[in-house]
Parts: C-alpha cells; structure tokens; sequence
C-alpha cells in the first residue's frame, strides 16, 4: 500500500487507479471493516490526527478530482461526506524519497511522464499535507 504524499497529478495512470484503490482499503481498514492491513504503516498518519476519516475522505477526494480532470470514472460515492477541513504534515525529506521512489516506477512504466519529472528534486505535495522539514518519516518503509 503506498498513499502518496506527492500530489497526484503526476501519477501514471496505472499509479492513480492503484491509489484510489490502496486508499479505499485504507478507508476500511481505519473503519475497521477489514480485516487485514490493520498494522499496515502507511495508515500511522492518519491515526495520528483526531479524525482519521475525515482526512482519509479528504485525501480520496484529491485523488478522485484529478481523476475526474483525467477523464476517469472514479466513484465519488465511495468517499463519504465527512471530511476535514485541516492538513496533516508531512516532511520534505519524506517528500523528496517519494518524489525518488516515483521516478523510478515511471523510468520503467511511463517514460514520457518519467522524462517532464526526472530533473524535478522534490514535487508539490497533496493539497491534504502541510509541508515542514524534517527527516523521513518515521512510518516510511525505505528500500
């Protein structure tokens, strides 16, 4: 599961739909209607925060906008009306490795997109996030 702190504009299409996907999952699993995933470090954000549904809705409809500017059939029913109003932070060192960690999936599945991005150092973060410095977060898995 990756919930991207970049913005999701500069997805590939196959990265978008996997997302909007991997956050629905999210979306269960801090509803506590799964079973699986619960520990899942990705989510230790948005347990962080006083409404953990309220962001995660936040976050699905970022993700569902810029699919819906691509021309995609998301399905915004699917994200509920409980959403927050505040951002979460996010650091720029975490920032920038996901900002790494994405142009290396693009070298190999999208070049064109890989080719606008790959001079880029750190790209412009979720309209969700708040942008501090810092390290990498503590939740990130780093290969």
């Amino acid at each position: 599961m990756r919930i991207w702190s970049i913005h999701p504009k500069y997805l590939d299409a196959k990265g978008i739909v996997a997302l909007w996907r991997e956050t629905l999952l999210a979306k269960n699993v801090l509803e506590g209607n799964t079973k699986g995933y619960k520990n899942h470090p990705q989510l230790k954000r948005f347990r962080a925060v006083d409404n953990p549904i309220g962001y995660i809705n936040k976050y699905l409809l970022s993700v569902y906008d810029e699919a819906v500017d691509r021309g995609y059939n998301f399905d915004r029913r699917k994200i509920g009306e409980n959403i927050s109003n505040d951002k979460i932070e996010v650091t720029d060192s975490q920032l920038k490795y996901e900002t790494q960690h994405l142009k290396n999936k693009l070298k190999i599945r999208d070049q064109k997109r890989y080719e606008t991005l790959k001079n880029d150092e750190m790209l412009s973060v979720n309209p969700i996030f708040k942008l501090v410095k810092g390290e990498i977060e503590s939740w990130e898995i780093i290969k």
